[in-house]
């Protein structure tokens, strides 16, 4: 069971937790950023019910995340593939996956899944960047701002947050 929508909230994070739904969700979007587009293979990859993972198909779909392709006819049969807005979920995934693996999450036998650089076939991570220079910046010297969007929760945030950060 999906929890109550975050909708009005504004907020870009609650946005996407909205958009995708719940943990189910994320491993369908993991497996389609994969290659698998079957239901039958989401199915398998998962092992989600019948009832959840059509239930989690059409709420990404509703949210744009994917799209569902006609591949036979007679009967009808369905692929899915992910939408630019779903293809963009995978550096949430590339995320998730770095974390898990820092912290070994899923065993200390090593990363169960490595994302390369296909040129290289050196493994990649994510990494903050300044948005003009391209330069790595260190976690430690970023820090959260007030954007164009802001509501009077997000300054009551930030607030609590510079308050913390004087002392």
């Amino acid at each position: 069971m999906r929890s109550k929508s975050f909708d009005g909230m504004v907020c870009s994070i609650a946005g996407v937790l909205d958009a995708v739904g719940d943990r189910w969700a994320m491993l369908i979007l993991r497996d389609l950023g994969l290659g698998l587009c079957r239901y039958d293979d989401l199915q398998k990859s998962t092992g989600v019910t019948h009832a959840t993972l059509s239930d989690r198909l059409k709420h990404l779909e509703e949210n744009e995340l994917i799209e569902r392709r006609l591949y036979q006819t007679k009967p009808d049969r369905y692929e899915y593939a992910l939408t630019g807005k779903g293809a963009d979920m995978i550096l949430v995934i590339q995320a998730l996956a770095q974390v898990g693996d820092k912290w070994q999450i899923a065993g200390d036998e090593g990363p169960p899944l490595r994302f390369i650089n296909r040129n290289s076939g050196r493994p990649v991570r994510l990494a903050l960047v300044d948005e003009k220079s391209g330069e790595v910046v260190r976690r430690r010297d970023v820090r959260p701002q007030a954007g164009p969007g802001a509501d009077d929760f997000v300054r009551w945030r930030l607030a609590k947050f510079e308050s913390k950060m004087s002392k």
